[in-house]
């Protein structure tokens, strides 16, 4: 699997290069600016983008508007953001088309190999990986608009979930909910979200996202 990887800090992107081609990633791409991350991405066109947010030459939010610009010449291109901060405006951008995988973690909130290479592979496959601080910065955003305000605290929670990309199955460990209760609550939320129905996980939780960016006022 092609990896092209943005990270300012050569110590984090060289460690980062080592723990994706220890787990059989191939790294096409390692940069340090945003620059050089659209030509990269542009140039290689990889299975995956693992992206910092805030890159040289002004380490505001290069990393983000690279992965904007290189998502519109190459569409459903894949991209895990990994930044110590959450960017609330291009992260609703980047999730906005519904399409393609994508994921946003915190830097400070991976804690261990697996969890990241889980994210990894999840979005090159076409999921979702949210850390949920970052689902409730979204869904904070969000919530004086309508119909989100029309959920029930259990459905909110159900929804975060399902925005980080987690089965029925695994929302109803975490809640200590049956499964068939929480397909109830699921039901329940695209009702009032007035979103289809979906049996595919990752497209219902795109769905999901690319509706709560779209009620940003």
């Amino acid at each position: 699997m092609r990896v092209v990887l943005a990270e300012d800090l050569y110590l984090l992107r060289d460690g980062l290069v080592h723990l994706l081609q220890a787990h059989g990633f191939e790294i096409v791409a390692a940069v340090e600016s945003g620059p050089e991350l659209l030509r990269a991405l542009l140039d290689e066109r990889p299975e995956v983008a693992v992206v910092d947010v805030r890159l040289p030459p002004t380490f505001t939010d290069e990393g983000l508007q690279a992965a904007l610009a290189a998502r519109l010449a190459i569409p459903g291109l894949p991209v895990l953001v990994l930044s110590q901060h959450v960017e609330q405006l291009y992260a609703r951008e980047l999730l906005a088309d519904g399409t393609g995988g994508v994921g946003y973690l915190l830097k400070d909130r991976v804690f261990n190999s697996e969890q990241f290479i889980d994210a990894v592979r999840r979005v090159a496959s076409g999921g979702t990986a949210m850390d949920p601080d970052v689902i409730a910065k979204l869904l904070a955003s969000n919530a004086r608009h309508e119909p989100l305000g029309r959920l029930t605290p259990r459905e909110r929670e159900v929804l975060e979930l399902m925005a980080e990309g987690r089965s029925n199955a695994a929302i109803a460990q975490r809640l200590f909910l049956s499964e068939s209760a929480v397909g109830k609550h699921t039901a329940n939320i695209f009702a009032k979200l007035d979103l289809a129905v979906s049996d595919d996980d990752n497209r219902r939780v795109l769905a999901v996202l690319t509706y709560l960016n779209g009620t940003r006022g």
